[in-house]
């Protein structure tokens, strides 16, 4: 049988643009350069320096840092997420205060109806008749069968 359809691979390997640097990375390092660019014609040299080292830090670990195998970013994200979560959930259950008169009224009009059982008998009849794919009819109607193959007649 001939393959009609192509099932994709590895996709979430990222696209690869120059050796081992992703797309994603690329751009955050091109982003990481701008704001090198503009620290240095914004500042003076020493706090140049100090904000280069910064933003060089911050490139490498959301361009190149890997958590659990996972990028950066969505590991930081996962953590902003984790504390605008309440810490402890708590359930507020509300009681509704009725009559005792009226619970009373309420359980007499709402009893359920009484089941009932079929006997193992018939359950396993049945089954038998689902497990056959209905080729095997019943005991009443393999009785009909029976009396009919051997000129028996019914006595009910």
């Amino acid at each position: 049988m001939e393959n009609r359809f192509i099932v994709p691979q590895f996709i979430d390997a990222e696209d690869k643009i120059w050796g081992p640097i992703t797309v994603r990375q690329f751009v955050i390092v091109l982003v990481g350069a701008l704001f090198i660019f503009i620290s240095y014609k914004l500042s003076d040299f020493g706090l140049f320096l100090l904000e280069t080292i910064i933003i060089l830090a911050l490139v490498v670990l959301f361009a190149f840092y890997r958590v659990n195998g996972a990028p950066f970013h969505l590991f930081a994200l996962n953590i902003v997420q984790t504390f605008k979560k309440p810490p402890l959930r708590v359930w507020l259950k509300q009681y509704i205060e009725l009559k005792e008169e009226e619970l009373k009224e309420e359980e007499e009009d709402e009893l359920p109806p009484k089941k009932t059982f079929l006997p193992s008998k018939k359950l396993s009849e049945l089954s038998l008749i689902i497990d056959t794919g209905g080729v095997y009819k019943g005991e009443a109607e393999a009785n009909k069968i029976n009396n009919l193959d051997y000129n028996i007649k019914d006595e009910k």
